[in-house]
């Protein structure tokens, strides 16, 4: 029998039959997958039927199919914010993948922590080996990879709990009446635009929080640190525009002609803070503004700021 690996539920299968998630994680046929069902495969330690549906955050315990250990060790350039035996936290350069997906196979974040970390190879999932979360393409900044399946397991468990606190800097467009605020409000599925994310009905709860920062009245902008609470898919960017504030930069969620430009979506996540996995200890690790998005905000500041 092929080696175990554990695979988590992500937030876009939710709901899906069983078949289906393996087929699309492993990237495998829908028989192949069923094959895969009669070897043993389980649900949260129970033993799983092809026509079992899955729910978002579930761990599915499957053997390895050859095709599905597809990732292979690129030399990408990133630096490392805190390392130890256990947990690395590494600051994700702009531009960069996380992993492997749809159109893009090849130069991802992923492969770049396989091939300075080949150890973690078999933790987590599948072509995301050690990842514990993500940011997207056009957000920098710091990202924690778990070396270890104890590790990772304790990681996404505290994730799960919300007991990781994720922090980000941004520069939206307006002012705010209040210097604080919490934006609730469930994310799912555009129903308009399928690769797009959206408040709407019946979407996983979302939780953000904020504080402004700085504003800068000439330019009708804020500078933000956020929060978040939960982790859903483009969950800050979603909320901003949803509360009539998007992301400066943001060529998806942004505002149609905003008075200031950025290079790429003003979003950095500039401060992750966990238990470590081992210790218990606090672990508390920033990651500092990129030149390109420093370069924005120097230039606003050159006339003022209210």
């Amino acid at each position: 029998m092929a080696n175990e690996i554990t695979l988590e539920v992500p937030s876009e299968l939710d709901g899906a039959r069983v078949d289906k998630v393996l087929a699309t994680m492993l990237e495998v046929s829908r028989a192949q997958a069923r094959d895969l069902i009669d070897d043993g495969v389980s649900i949260d330690g129970a033993a799983a039927r092809p026509a079992d549906r899955v729910t978002e955050g579930s761990s599915i315990t499957t053997p390895t199919p050859e095709e599905a250990v597809g990732l292979e060790a690129e030399k990408v350039e990133f630096e490392v914010l805190y390392e130890d035996d256990t947990v690395v936290v590494v600051d994700k350069p702009v531009g960069v993948v996380v992993h492997p997906g749809a159109g893009r196979s090849r130069g991802t974040l992923a492969a770049g922590l396989l091939y300075r970390y080949p150890e973690i190879r078999g933790v987590g999932s599948v072509d995301r080996w050690g990842l514990v979360h993500r940011l997207d393409k056009d957000t920098s900044g710091a990202l924690v990879v778990a070396r270890t399946a104890l590790g990772y397991e304790n990681l996404v468990d505290q994730l799960k709990r919300r007991e990781i606190t994720r922090v980000y800097i941004c520069l939206v467009q307006g002012r705010f009446d209040a210097p604080t605020g919490t934006i609730e409000a469930p994310i799912g599925r555009d129903p308009n635009r399928p690769m797009r994310r959206a408040v709407v009905q019946g979407g996983k709860s979302a939780t953000t929080h904020y504080e402004v920062d700085r504003e800068y009245p000439e330019f009708g902008c804020s500078l933000l640190t956020v929060r978040l609470e939960t982790g859903r898919t483009h969950q800050i960017r979603v909320h901003l525009l949803a509360v009539d504030h998007p992301v400066i930069g943001d060529k998806i969620y942004g505002a149609k002609t905003p008075k200031v430009t950025s290079p790429r979506t003003f979003l950095h996540a500039s401060r992750v803070e966990f238990h470590h996995p081992t210790t218990g200890e606090p672990v508390s690790v920033d990651s500092p503004l990129p030149s390109d998005l420093r370069a924005v905000l120097d230039s606003l500041e050159q006339h003022g700021a209210g």
